[in-house]
Parts: C-alpha cells; structure tokens; sequence
C-alpha cells in the first residue's frame, strides 16, 4: 500500500477508533445506573472484547494462528507483548478507579495527558522528531481536549477534587503513552492478536478484582436481564474489540504521535453523544474545543502529507537523488 494511501487510511481508522471509543461514556452510564459494578463492568467490556476477537481470528485465520503468530514474533516480542497486557490491564483499573474517587472530567484530563507524554517520548528517542507543525497541533488539540472537558463541570451538581483520584488519571495515561511507545517492541505480532491477549489479560484482572470487591454475584448481576446483558455485548465488540485494533493498526501505519493527537477527538464525540443521549447540553466553551481539536487533526495531516511529498519534489528536480 502507497505510504500516502495508508498515511489517509490510518487517519480514518484513529477517528473511527475513537468514536467507538467514545461511546463508553454513555454505555458506562447506563450500566451503572443498572447496578453493574465498575470492576465488573470493565471484565465483561475486555472479557467480550477478547472473545469477539479470538472467534473472528479462529474462523478468518485458523484456531492456531495465534498461537502460531506469537511464538514466529520473537523473544523480545514476545516480552514486549508481555509487559502491554499488563500496562493495558493496569491503564484499566487505574483510569475506573480515577472515575470512582473523583469527577469524571478531572480523571479524564488527566489520562488525555498520554498524547503529549507519547510526543515527548518519542522525540527523546528520536523515533518521531517533533517538528512545528506537530508541535501546534498537539498544542490545538490539549488546549482543545481541556475545553471539551472543563466546559463540562458547570452542568455537573457538584466537583469532587480527590488527589488519589487525579493521580490514578494521570497514571493511566502515564501507562498508556509507555504503552504505545512500546508498541514497536512487538510490530511482528498482528494488531488483532495484540489487542486479543491484552483484552483477554485485562478481562482476567478485572474479574478477579471484581470477585475481590463484591463477590461472585457483581460479575453473575447483569445476567439476570437480557437488556443489559446485550448492552455490555454490543460494549465488548464495539467499544472494546472494533476500536481497539483499529487503534493499534493506526499506531503502525501513522505513528504514535499522530494517533495520540487524532485520539483527542474521543472527548468531542463523547460530550456530542451525552448531549443526544443523557440530555447533557453542550456548552459553547466545549464547541470550540471541539473546534480546536478537528482543526489539530486537519493541520498534522497535512503537515505530513506536505512532508512525505517533499523528498518526491526533490527527487524530481535537476540534480535530485
């Protein structure tokens, strides 16, 4: 696939991975609002997750085809697969616990801090040099994400200001830049495998932790009606398994840097379906957020698109190489 072709389709994949993604907050709310507990929450989203993609994967591509692809990866892959499960189930329980303690926006802030940590990273080690264009763009859409989200607080009955509660968010963002900065340690694994063992890992640590919280009973509760039981389905496959590939293909074919930017605009699609869903208005400080952030997603493509096409420019000038 040309590199111009793949730069665009990588770009949709991230903006539709993200407005999966975004449908968590909505689908959270009536979970809860249902009794589900949020342990139990997040191992039925992973634990549906990772059974969506292991059967799909079972019938495209054989049953032993994972297994196949990770032991053909490599030591050093497989060790790096390794250590994302755990800093996917550690990113999980972190930003859940974030929601438990303290207001949602303050905990989201926090984890949406990932996208400048992955652009610091990267360009200390060189893999994704932060030239002007990204530099503003990043900037356009943090200013634009802290919008979205703070111009939510003034609908909300009350802040909760819980120090462990902002540190958890700022933790789960922490773990998810580490995350896809790794992500290269392990590019030999298929992005549908990757994201399988982790959910699948994810799905485990969050059963036992609700086990351990509330018993047996937290994860049996939503059998007793269908209605959610097919809510917390359609959570697994769509908000969970769908986005978490797309994400992890986007990584591989655009960079990190640029996925954590376009990623930004999950908190756009979350706060326009609370508005249609939870009667949630919007406020006009979050509109021009919202603003900001598509006009950082426009401005960092193009900015690559001028930047793959300079060195063609060159080469077919007098004198190119």
């Amino acid at each position: 696939m040309p590199p111009a072709r793949a730069g665009w389709l990588g770009v949709v994949l991230v903006l539709a991975a993200a407005t999966l993604f975004a449908s968590l907050g909505v689908a959270s709310r009536f979970a809860y609002d249902a009794g589900v507990q949020t342990f139990a929450f997040v191992a039925w989203r992973t634990g549906v997750g990772a059974l969506g993609i292991a059967l799909v994967v079972a019938a495209v591509r054989g049953p032993r085809s994972v297994w196949t692809n990770i032991a053909a990866s490599g030591p050093r892959a497989r060790r790096g697969l390794l250590l994302a499960m755990v800093l996917m189930a550690g990113t999980n329980l972190s930003l859940f616990l974030a929601f438990e303690r303290t207001t949602i926006a303050l905990a989201l802030l926090g984890f949406y801090t990932y996208p400048a940590m992955v652009a610091a990273i990267s360009g200390l080690l060189g893999r994704e040099p932060l030239d002007l264009v990204r530099l503003v763009a990043l900037g356009l859409a943090l200013a634009g994400m802290v919008a979205v989200v703070l111009g939510g607080l003034g609908s909300t009955e009350a802040v909760r200001v819980d120090a462990l509660g902002i540190v958890l968010g700022l933790t789960a963002g922490a773990l998810q830049a580490i995350f896809v900065v790794l992500s290269r340690e392990f590019a030999s694994v298929r992005a549908d495998v990757v994201m399988g063992t982790m959910l699948g890992f994810s799905a485990i640590v969050a059963a036992v932790a609700s086990i351990a919280t509330g018993g047996v009973a937290s994860l049996v509760q939503p059998l007793e009606t269908p209605a959610l039981v097919a809510l917390l389905v359609g959570v697994g496959l769509f908000a969970a398994a769908l986005p978490s590939v797309m994400f992890m293909t986007g990584i591989r074919w655009i960079g990190g840097v640029r996925t954590g930017i376009l990623m930004l605009f999950e908190p756009v699609v979350g706060v326009a379906l609370a508005a249609v869903f939870l009667a949630e208005g919007l406020q006009p400080l979050q509109v021009v957020g919202g603003g900001m952030i598509l006009l950082a997603a426009v401005l960092v493509q193009r900015g690559t698109r001028s930047m793959a096409e300079a060195p063609s420019a060159a080469l077919r000038a007098p004198g190119g190489r």
